[in-house]
């Protein structure tokens, strides 16, 4: 039987009978040498399992993981939140644009979308809830901006792509942020529509300009992080995995002795909780290196791409075709596992037809971030039940009603990157 067609039924059984991803991978790499008749030892899928991982780029996600958490422990998020609520003037839906605009805030710390509902959620959800907010459509609202957090960067997703690709994780930024501010403004301009369509509460929160600059001071060293994070990246004195750590090492010193809500004992936790989490998504890009070799050795990649050219699909069609299939994806798949499966077997075919791996990593990107709102794995859904349970647990389904205009919105931004090559490298060509 041949090889790539061994490598992606036994893929494909594992995932059916329940066996983690990461596995699946490397028992479907090894398989398809061993029963494929390729020619090598097994022991090149150990090879290829450690040389996946011999890249400067992936340890800057391990960072961010770490950073992220640092921030969330040490009172960073809080102060973010704070900010934002500053800034919201006595308009009616105030604190809901504030929960848009701190997700967005956070979003330049984490990286990480079910993280970022977690942390803007337990700040603001029960307190938006007690004044007269929907519940459901709050928790929408939280759903779909927590989306933010792998667009603007920095953002795993990006970082990870770039890794597979060798796309510029600098340009990737640049972009992630121009249209992680337009999925903003869009969010925002709903929020203010619902807002006086549903009739949400209306603010009425006068502060002193002594007590607005209290609150100021309070977060500059919070508003410090993102600046420290894209201005080494920007400014091109940082790679992004330096200005990972160093976003780690800044948390540390404001969590401990600047807020002084981080003790050592704390420390512990936080770095099991990190490693735990960078350790899953690492064994599954080394797995996924393996996994991409064996594809290509056998000559699966090249007859897929050769099949795809055949079809004469235009660059458009093409781009459209696999945003419908990374949204397919995205509703039973982490993001993550997508990424370092259909990434390898993409594209070199994108490639080929001269698609911009820029916009390519944009459709991709935000196409993953689609999926953590999709049922049913939507890692995004599942965190906002979560918090919920502060007030009064709401459903799967009450959750994910509420939250379609504002989904609406996000994916007519998506749709925009996917017909739109200009739309997605202007600040970079």
């Amino acid at each position: 039987m041949n090889a790539g067609i061994i490598l992606f039924l036994v893929f494909a059984i594992c995932i059916v009978i329940g066996v983690p991803i990461s596995i699946s991978l490397g028992v479907g790499s090894l398989a398809a040498v061993i029963f494929g008749d390729l020619g090598v030892s097994p022991a090149v899928i150990a090879q290829r399992l450690f040389g996946g991982l011999q890249s400067t780029s992936i340890m800057a996600i391990a960072f961010f993981i770490l950073a992220g958490n640092l921030m969330a422990g040490g009172g960073i998020s809080r102060r973010i939140v704070n900010f934002a609520n500053c800034l919201i003037g006595n308009i009616r839906g105030g604190m809901g644009v504030a929960l848009v605009l701190a997700c967005a805030f956070f979003a330049a710390l984490s990286g990480s979308a079910p993280a970022t509902v977690v942390a803007i959620g337990s700040m603001l959800y029960a307190e938006m809830v007690k004044d007269g907010y929907p519940e459901a459509r709050t928790a929408g609202l939280l759903v779909v901006s927590g989306g933010l957090g792998p667009i603007i960067p920095p953002s795993i997703i990006m970082v990870l792509y770039c890794t597979l690709t060798g796309a510029s994780v600098t340009n990737m930024f640049t972009e992630g942020l121009m249209i992680g501010i337009v999925i903003m403004l869009v969010l925002i301009v709903e929020v203010i529509f619902f807002a006086h369509k549903e009739k949400w509460p209306k603010v009425h929160v006068k502060r002193s300009g002594k007590e607005i600059g209290k609150i100021f001071l309070n977060a500059i060293p919070a508003l410090l992080t993102p600046v420290i994070i894209l201005g080494g990246i920007y400014s091109g004195l940082l790679t992004a995995t330096e200005s990972a750590a160093v976003a780690c090492v800044w948390a540390l010193i404001a969590g401990v002795f600047i807020y002084k809500e981080l003790t050592l004992r704390d420390l512990i936790p936080i770095l099991m909780k990190s490693a735990k989490s960078s350790a899953m998504i690492l064994f599954i890009i080394a797995a996924s290196t393996a996994f991409s070799w064996v594809f290509t050795y056998s000559g699966a990649s090249k007859a897929l791409v050769d099949f795809v050219i055949s079809m004469n699909l235009n660059k458009t069609l093409f781009c459209l075709v696999v945003a419908i299939i990374l949204l397919i994806f995205g509703t039973f798949m982490e993001g993550t596992a997508i990424a370092v499966l259909l990434v390898p077997v993409l594209w070199p075919i994108a490639s080929s037809m001269g698609i911009d791996v820029i916009h390519f990593g944009m459709i991709l990107c935000i196409s993953n971030v689609i999926g953590t709102m999709t049922p049913p794995v939507a890692v995004n859904i599942f965190s906002a039940v979560q918090v919920s349970r502060s007030v009064r647990e709401l459903k799967i389904g009450e959750i994910s009603k509420a939250e379609i205009p504002f989904f609406i919105g996000y994916t007519a931004v998506f749709f925009l990157c996917v017909f739109s090559e200009k739309f997605c490298t202007f600040l970079i060509k």
